[in-house]
């Protein structure tokens, strides 16, 4: 292992200590941060006062960026060094990716398998694996790591690589301990399940592990009960790694504070927020640094947070809700969805007149995108909402449910706000 879990608190104090003045002198050597950090002495990195100099990083400037000026003025890694490219998961029409190098590659497996064992995972477990398998990290990154600790592996991917009818099927013959996916997709599995006769209830599965979207406590309780298992939910981002997992308390994530600095701060003022308080969650990534150094980035999550060291092992940790809020994004199936951009898209179309995003649980129990729209009265509706829904689907990779409206609808719905509220998050 490349780092031992720590023994106390004042152990990770003083590896945090140790490392941010190496995270800030190795930033300044990419003509991205170097501007961004100038002034910042990295000798005093670790100072709390030169530290909240260092303005924080959001996807709205890192979109600033094209691709190539990301290789050539973020990314600090030679092509040499990298063993492989992670996709962001934020959605713009042309995603970012991420090199990762072999060094860092050691850091990201190491996140994944904490995370498992965490969980209660075991050498002599067998998953059935359901995560989408591709050019984003988590599906192909959980299934290598499952086969180190010993765990067999039946790699079915998503139903776009598996049918998830002939997955159900093999759920049954395979007789799997563990399923990992989304939680959506567990659902739905969870209904074909029903449909085909099968009571998935009673199976071999006894934890169904989830990450990628936002767990609601009805939903975690509804995937308990059709599954007849114990649900764990992990906390991950594509710029730094598998960041946390629950144990079997199931009272937040324990996230490794010995590979990623976390900060949670007040929105408005930037400022560190009292433990049990909602704040917007800035993670800086210690070790994985040798490609893409990530210095206070901000995700948009909403998260509380309360402190470890509980106990031995994993306790040692902090524990950290999210609030499955997000400051101006959506998270659908893994992937980002900025309220910004898709409002900038929406009303860059003529023919619209009025808009309304919803995230909604369908009849398959998936998590759809329902876009509400009112168009122009001279407007064909047939070809608009056509056009509109393949646009969607190739620039945000989310494919709608699109619903007309009367002209005048939104206007009477969103009478008395002080903000319209066009984005809603209705997740069962």
């Amino acid at each position: 292992m490349p780092l031992p879990l720590p023994k106390s608190q004042d152990e990770i104090d003083r590896l945090v200590q140790e490392r941010l003045p190496i995270v800030v002198a190795q930033a300044l050597r990419s003509p991205f941060h170097a501007k961004r950090l100038a002034g910042i002495d990295p000798a005093k990195a670790a100072d709390p006062d030169e530290w909240r100099k260092i303005p924080v990083l959001d996807k709205e400037e890192l979109r600033q960026l094209t691709p190539r000026q990301f290789m050539d003025d973020f990314n600090l890694a030679p092509r040499q060094d990298v063993q492989e490219y992670w996709r962001s998961g934020g959605s713009t029409g042309q995603p970012l990716f991420y090199p990762r190098t072999f060094k860092d590659m050691e850091y990201m497996y190491l996140g994944f398998r904490r995370g498992l064992e965490c969980s209660g995972v075991k050498a002599g477990d067998t998953a059935h694996l359901s995560y989408p398998l591709g050019i984003h990290p988590v599906g192909h990154m959980n299934a290598r790591v499952l086969q180190q600790m010993g765990v067999g592996v039946n790699w079915a991917g998503s139903g776009a690589n598996t049918p998830s009818a002939m997955q159900v099927q093999l759920i049954d013959q395979m007789q799997p301990t563990i399923w990992t996916g989304m939680s959506s997709y567990a659902l739905h599995l969870a209904n074909l399940a029903e449909a085909q006769g099968f009571d998935l209830a009673a199976s071999s599965v006894k934890k169904v592990m989830v990450s990628a979207e936002p767990l609601s406590q009805p939903k975690r309780d509804k995937i308990s009960r059709l599954w007849g298992a114990e649900v764990y939910d992990g906390f991950g981002m594509t710029e730094m790694c598998m960041m946390g997992y629950e144990d079997d308390l199931h009272d937040g994530f324990r996230m490794w504070s010995d590979m990623f600095y976390l900060e949670v701060l007040n929105p408005e003022t930037m400022e560190p927020v009292a433990e049990g308080e909602e704040g917007l969650l800035v993670t800086t990534a210690l070790w994985n640094i040798n490609a893409t150094p990530f210095v206070r980035w901000n995700s948009g999550d909403l998260v509380t947070w309360r402190a470890g060291g509980d106990s031995d092992g994993y306790g040692i940790f902090p524990r950290v809700k999210h609030t499955h809020r997000t400051a101006g994004f959506f998270k659908v199936r893994g992937i980002n969805i900025n309220h910004s951009e898709f409002e900038d898209f929406m009303f860059t179309d003529p023919s619209i007149q009025d808009f309304k995003c919803e995230i909604v649980t369908g009849s398959n129990d998936l998590e759809n995108l329902k876009v509400s729209v009112e168009l122009k009265r001279d407007a064909d509706a047939a070809a608009v909402s056509a056009d509109l829904s393949t646009r969607i689907k190739n620039t945000f990779e989310v494919t709608p449910e699109l619903v007309q409206l009367d002209l005048g609808s939104l206007a009477q719905e969103f009478e008395g706000a002080v903000k319209a509220p066009r984005f809603q998050d209705n997740r069962a």
